[in-house]
């Protein structure tokens, strides 16, 4: 297996994936955050570019019909989508890429890269939990509160799909482990298979007398 590896860290609204991600990315070298498209309204404090590329409708639809998406999905009433261009093209270059996506697009993502992607479900310790962070958070009304904890029952019952579990109960710890994460995917075998045999025949060229 060569090029980069593709880590879709993903879960319910409310369970910190967002913060997570962006913490661990300050610890490891080597590594592009994609940007994904929506159609939902800017949060405060959301940068356009760096947090979400901010559209309408119309525009979305024009962009999936020019088969720009990886994946795409309409989750709590907005459609979100990843470009597939800058995906495959920074994964072809040999650079790692994580996604903030939701847990329908992570399984989308897993039919259409089976091999070339890691998948990370975060979740928060319990949904009382989750409806505390959700309210406290403040960024919805009501309509969309309810509908992001009705959807995030079906969420959480797709963790099984996933490779790694995080519960984030812990912010500091859910990064450590995140990066573990991160950096043991990246030693194993099946990603180095390429250089294997150069990198045995270096070992026993080494004089150990």
């Amino acid at each position: 297996m060569t090029g980069g590896v593709l880590y879709v860290v993903s879960g319910p609204s409310g369970a910190g994936k967002s913060t997570v991600i962006k913490r661990a990315l300050n610890k490891v070298d080597g590594f592009s955050f994609s940007v994904s498209y929506t159609t939902r309204e800017k949060r405060p404090g959301e940068i356009e570019g760096k947090d979400y590329f901010f559209v309408s409708e119309e525009e979305f639809h024009k962009l999936k019909a020019k088969g720009e998406f990886l994946e795409y999905a309409e989750v709590h009433g907005y459609y979100y989508g990843t470009s597939k261009t800058f995906i495959k093209d920074k994964l072809d270059e040999g650079y790692n890429i994580v996604l903030d996506v939701d847990v329908q697009g992570s399984l989308n993502i897993k039919k259409e890269m089976p091999h070339d992607s890691v998948l990370i479900f975060v979740v928060p310790p319990s949904y009382k939990e989750l409806q505390k962070r959700l309210r406290g958070r403040g960024t919805e009304n009501e309509k969309d509160l309810k509908k992001r904890l009705e959807d995030s029952k079906w969420e959480i019952q797709q963790m099984d799909e996933f490779d790694y579990l995080l519960e984030n109960n812990d912010v500091p710890e859910s990064v450590n482990r995140l990066v573990s994460i991160i950096i043991a995917e990246q030693l194993r075998i099946a990603r180095i298979r390429d250089g294997l045999e150069e990198k045995v025949d270096k070992f026993f060229k080494h004089d150990f007398s």
